[in-house]
């Protein structure tokens, strides 16, 4: 059966730039190491339709409906991280790098405020810098292979606040509600995304607010765990010395 919106996957993924065959992103091991040794792939899952992957990728794979087969994906700029922009690339005053204890050279990206820029050129008190996506105006191609489609509401829900906070909360389901434990600051700024929750994964959004109390309980219950952890190793040690 063909996918559908709201279908959850997991997928395994490498992008590269069609040009040059350079890869820019993967959660395959092998191929993740070849743009940074030291990060580690994770198992990907995502609702299709959403936005919680490029576009592109997610509606050709709403035209599909085979596991485990391999699709090379080629999508055009427009398709992927969008054309360059003339009005993207600026002069940002020296003095703002120097603020920040930074020597800034031709090729190297900053993050400004959440957006990131590449330096061009420096000449003077000028720093010519190119806050377009860094793929901007290039063809890239995806190989793709859907490895299942996902259906345990857990994984689903625990995707869902990834996608949304990189992180995981504690959470419970009662009752047509997902019930997310959460601080002030996450619990605020979750119920922004309220209509998604119930779009995704129909289920009402409700955040139980930690008090200090609950912190308190949730760090006991850890440090418990880790004290078991600790007991268990003990005894292997102990029988390995018998």
């Amino acid at each position: 059966m063909q996918f559908q919106k709201h279908d959850f996957i997991e997928i395994e993924f490498t992008g590269k730039v069609k040009d040059t065959n350079q890869i820019f992103d993967s959660n395959i091991p092998e191929e993740l190491k070849k743009i940074n040794p030291d990060a580690k792939a994770k198992p990907l899952i995502f609702c299709l339709g959403e936005d919680m992957f490029l576009k592109g990728v997610e509606e050709f794979l709403l035209t599909q409906s085979e596991l485990n087969k391999d699709f090379e994906i080629e999508l055009s700029p427009e398709k992927a991280f969008g054309l360059r922009d003339s009005k993207l690339v600026q002069v940002v005053p020296i003095s703002v790098f120097y603020q920040q204890k930074i020597s800034p050279h031709p090729g190297a990206v900053f993050n400004f405020d959440g957006k990131l820029g590449k330096v061009l050129s420096v000449s003077g008190g000028r720093v010519i810098t190119d806050f377009n996506n860094l793929l901007a105006g290039k063809t890239v191609i995806y190989n793709v292979k859907v490895l299942r489609k996902v259906e345990d509401i857990t994984e689903k829900v625990n995707s869902v606040l990834e996608f949304f906070l990189r992180k995981t909360l504690p959470f419970e389901i009662k009752d047509k509600k997902l019930i997310v434990d959460a601080e002030k600051g996450f619990a605020e700024f979750l119920m922004l995304f309220k209509d998604k929750f119930k779009e995704m994964l129909d289920l009402d959004l409700e955040i139980k607010e930690l008090s200090l109390e609950n912190k308190k309980e949730i760090s006991d219950k850890i440090k418990e765990k880790v004290s078991e952890i600790k007991s268990v190793e003990e005894i292997k040690v102990e029988n390995n010395n018998i």
